[in-house]
Formats: structure tokens, C-alpha cells, sequence
């Protein structure tokens, strides 16, 4: 067989690409082992989390359903949303570690911001930590635990996607400043604990976004009570049994849809919409030029205000004339 000899240039080329060769899988092979601890260490922080904070999250039952709660205090009191207390009074409470069956009386309640307080007689629940939610940051990672489905503590993962939203509920509430997150929540899901990595909680899930198109949840999109309204309403129900300063603000109207704009049924005596002139009868079409086709418009561009804040109100009187309102809110009553 004839031998091709090779000029020494390419032979030296040659070796000089072998070596770089076998340096560049070495360093492949050193790069991918060093992203499996890496990666041991990001799962083992999961399970540390669930560990961490599945003890304080129960199972609220009640005659109409299930839901989730928090344990806030070492006194026995739970958080939970609104709507998963509903008109009930008393409430089965099941825990998960150790699995206990308790029964829980409800304490108060704020429906504008869909939060409640229910209380056991035990003493022994752990109670969760509570993060700074003015502290969050779009992209951390985000877990929610809770009961989805009856599921006792399921846990699902996913990340701040959003802060700040002002997301109505399609009853009268609206989220105010809600956390928008990817960590999958289902009914059940509610009152539970949305918490970072560090197992402190965040927020309490309480929504998830419809499809518009095709119904049905969203994926991907959920909304969550921030943690510092969670704490700051619940310490004041607990204090006091209502919530003496609720930051929002107020109008002082009952509403209703006209499909073309806001429906004023009642004025309330004393209030900033009476104080500014607001009269039964009137239609609110728009506050500082955003309009308010329907009475979950009001409610979200309201939420974007604070109480002592002025606004101006397109308003169209039964006379048919159209008038500019300017109306400083009060803050919402707790009472």
C-alpha cells in the first residue's frame, strides 16, 4: 500500500486541532458535571421549600367546597380568601404534617380585597414566614401550595411574571396591585401560600385568567394577593375584628351595568361621590379619560388610586347632559 507522506506543516496543524479538540470535550465533560450539582442543588431546594412550608398551609372545607389557608400566627389563626369562606361560620381544617382534623370559627372578613381570617383552637400549627411582597422582582421563582381539587398539599412551580395588576374577579372585586404568576393555580388552589425560593410567602393565589376564546382557565396566567395586604388586613381583623384602614379607595356608589357605561343606583349619604354631586340616575362613562364601559372597569381603574387622590369622572345626567366631575376619594370602610 503506497504512503502518502504529509507536508510537517499540516502534521503540526494536525496535532495542535487534536489537542483542541480533546481540551473542548474535557471541558464539555467538566462543564456538564459541574451543572449536575448545580442542578441536585436547585431540586433539593424545591423539596426543602415544600418541606419548609407544607405544614403551614391547611384544607378549609366548608359546606359549599374546599379551599386552602395559611397559618399566620402561633395563636391559631388562618388566612384564606373571601370566597372560600363564603356565608360559612364554622369549618373542617385538615392539616398535613402531622394530618389533623380541626374545627375552625371564622373571625372576620374584608370581601374587597377577598381575604378572611378563620381560627383553631389549637395552638400547635406552624406557623408561615412572610416576604417584604414591595421587595418582589419580575422572574423570580414562585411555588404555589395549596389543595387544588381536593389534591391535598400539591405543589406547582413557575415565576413572577407580572407585579402590579389591577385584576377583576367578575364579582365586585378587583385584585389590587395583584402578583401575575406561571405557577399553574386551580380551583382549591385559593387562600393557599405562593412562596419564593426561600419559602417565605409572597402572596396568596386567588385567580386564575380566563380564555376568552376557548373558556376555561388560562394556562400559565394566575394572579395572587400580595403578601403585605395578606398581613396588614389580616393583623387588622385580628386586632380588631374589621379592617380599621384598608388603603383603598372609595367612591361611596352602588353600581350597575348599562352596557354603555356605569349605572349610579345609590348615593351614599356623606360620601366623596355626594360630596362631588354624584345623583342616582347619573352614568359614569369614564375616570380621568380611561373609559368605564362596564362596573369591572370602574373597579380596576379606581384600584390604580390611593385614598386623597383627585379624579375627574365623565358623567352623563338623566337630564342627558354630559358633565366633568372632579371627586377626591375616600378610603374604602372596613366596617
Amino acid at each position: 500500500m503506497k504512503r502518502i507522506k504529509l507536508p510537517l506543516a499540516i502534521l503540526v496543524v494536525s496535532a495542535f486541532v487534536a489537542m483542541l479538540v480533546g481540551f473542548a470535550s474535557g471541558r464539555a465533560t467538566s462543564r456538564s458535571q459541574a451543572a449536575l450539582p448545580a442542578a441536585d442543588a436547585l431540586q433539593n431546594n424545591f423539596v426543602d421549600v415544600f418541606q419548609k412550608v407544607s405544614p403551614s398551609v391547611v384544607q378549609i372545607e366548608t359546606s359549599e367546597g374546599l379551599g386552602s389557608g395559611i397559618v399566620f400566627d402561633n395563636k391559631g389563626h388562618i388566612v384564606t380568601n373571601y370566597h372560600v369562606v363564603g356565608t360559612a361560620k364554622t369549618f373542617t381544617v385538615t392539616t398535613y404534617a402531622p394530618a389533623r382534623r380541626l374545627t375552625g370559627k371564622l373571625v372576620g372578613t374584608f370581601p374587597a380585597d377577598d381575604l378572611a381570617v378563620i381560627k383553631v383552637s389549637s395552638g400547635a400549627l406552624r406557623p408561615a414566614a412572610f416576604a417584604d411582597s414591595s421587595k418582589l422582582r419580575v422572574g423570580e421563582i414562585a411555588m404555589a401550595v395549596g389543595n387544588p381539587l381536593g389534591l391535598s398539599s400539591s405543589v406547582t412551580e413557575g415565576i413572577v411574571s407580572a407585579l402590579g395588576r389591577q385584576e377583576p374577579e367578575g364579582n365586585g372585586v378587583v385584585l389590587q396591585n395583584a402578583i401575575q404568576t406561571s405557577a399553574a393555580i386551580n380551583p382549591g388552589n385559593s387562600g393557599g401560600a405562593l412562596v419564593n425560593i426561600r419559602g417565605s410567602v409572597i402572596g396568596i393565589p386567588t385567580l386564575a385568567a380566563a380564555d376568552p376564546q376557548l373558556g376555561g382557565a388560562a394556562a400559565g396566567i394566575g394572579f395572587a394577593i400580595p403578601s403585605n395586604t395578606v398581613t396588614s388586613i389580616a393583623s387588622q381583623i385580628i386586632r380588631h375584628g374589621h379592617v380599621v384602614s384598608s388603603g383603598r379607595p372609595y367612591l361611596g356608589i352602588q353600581v350597575g351595568d348599562t352596557g354603555n357605561g356605569v349605572y349610579v343606583g345609590k348615593v351614599t349619604a356623606g360620601s366623596p361621590a355626594a360630596k362631588a354631586g354624584l345623583k342616582a340616575g347619573d352614568v359614569i362613562l369614564a375616570v380621568d379619560g380611561k373609559r368605564t364601559v362596564t362596573s369591572d372597569d370602574l373597579g380596576t381603574v379606581l384600584a390604580g388610586y390611593k385614598p386623597g387622590q383627585t379624579v375627574t369622572l365623565k358623567v352623563v345626567h338623566q337630564s342627558g347632559s354630559t358633565e366633568n366631575v372632579k371627586v377626591t376619594l375616600g378610603e374604602y370602610p372596613g366596617t
